[in-house]
């Protein structure tokens, strides 16, 4: 009805992201989390604050997966994207 890029459809997809990862179904969950990323940055831009929560929140998935060199590049494009859109002082930079 609202369609995928609406920020209810959105919130409602990571809610299931979520709910999996707590499960322990990881793979699921990064399914998902790679489809947020993908229309978060669409719709909302690769800087902004809700787009890399979902960096992070793929980040996680992958991890628990034990894929440790796809979550670390995931940690650095993070980093990066925030240390060019935060003040040095901001506390989600550090």
């Amino acid at each position: 009805m609202l369609g995928k890029e609406h920020p209810d459809t959105l919130g409602s997809i990571i809610d299931l992201a979520s709910s999996l990862y707590q499960k322990g179904k990881f793979a699921e969950a990064e399914a998902l989390d790679r489809q947020t990323l993908q229309l978060r940055e669409k719709v909302l831009g690769k800087e902004h604050p809700d787009t890399l929560a979902s960096i992070n929140n793929l980040r996680s998935s992958l991890y628990k997966q034990g894929k440790f060199t796809e979550a670390e590049a995931l940690d650095r494009q993070t980093l990066q994207l925030k240390e060019k859109v935060l003040r040095k002082e901001h506390l989600d930079r550090a």
